[in-house]
């Protein structure tokens, strides 16, 4: 694998496990509204979507206003337990700090909010790992749409093919496809090797570590 002049990485199941605080969130506005049938794999299996796709996925409603008003509650909810109920990897500090010393530029590109992020950088980490984060807030067209890695790509000041996209699911597969970055996924969520490896990559790395592999 070649160097980059920048990284960009997904959040959630790639620089930190936030699948306790999701569930918790997932699941308090589910019961709420009468959908206890729903498991913890099946709410897993939705990271990285939109809140309304998983909304949508887990209960099988399609109302744009329903599905708005989950949303909404999900919200409340996280505000309350997600920072508290997500860790960074253990190895995302040192992979960070070394692609930093490196002299590349390090950034974030997720469905999360932005705040939500900074919010655990601060709390958990350290905001300086991160040279740039597009959020969910800042895009009209959510992953796998390449909207949010291009705005990235002209952040970091470099050209696409000085870029490398990680993430660990088929949707951060598909947003690097549609935006013409190379890709490279690890194995720390929900989608396993083969599901990965359907869609063009440079790499699939048990974890993060994969990424300070020769010559990098």
């Amino acid at each position: 694998m070649r160097p980059y002049k920048a990284y960009v990485f997904d959040f959630d199941y790639t620089l930190a496990d936030s699948s306790r605080g999701i569930v918790t969130c997932f699941r308090r506005v589910l019961e709420r509204h009468g959908y206890t049938e729903v498991t913890n794999t099946d709410i897993k299996r939705t990271i990285g979507r939109t809140l309304e796709e998983s909304f949508s996925i887990l209960t099988g409603v399609d109302d744009a206003a329903v599905l708005a008003a989950y949303k909404k509650e999900y919200g409340a909810e996280a505000d309350v337990y997600m920072t508290a109920n997500t860790e960074l990897f253990p190895e995302t500090a040192e992979v960070l700090e070394a692609l930093k010393s490196r002299g590349a530029a390090v950034g974030i590109v997720s469905t999360k909010y932005r705040f939500r992020i900074l919010d655990l950088l601060e709390q958990k980490g350290r905001p300086e790992w991160v040279d740039f984060i597009v959020g969910g807030e800042d895009v009209r067209t959510p992953k796998p749409s390449p909207e949010g890695l291009l705005l990235a790509v002209e952040r970091a000041g470099c050209r696409k093919e000085e870029v490398l996209y990680v993430g660990d699911s088929i949707v951060d597969a598909r947003t690097a496809q549609a935006a013409g970055v190379d890709f490279v996924g690890v194995l720390n969520g929900m989608t396993t090797r083969e599901e990965l490896a359907a869609y063009p990559h440079c790499a699939i790395a048990d974890d993060l570590r994969g990424l300070l592999s020769d010559p990098l």
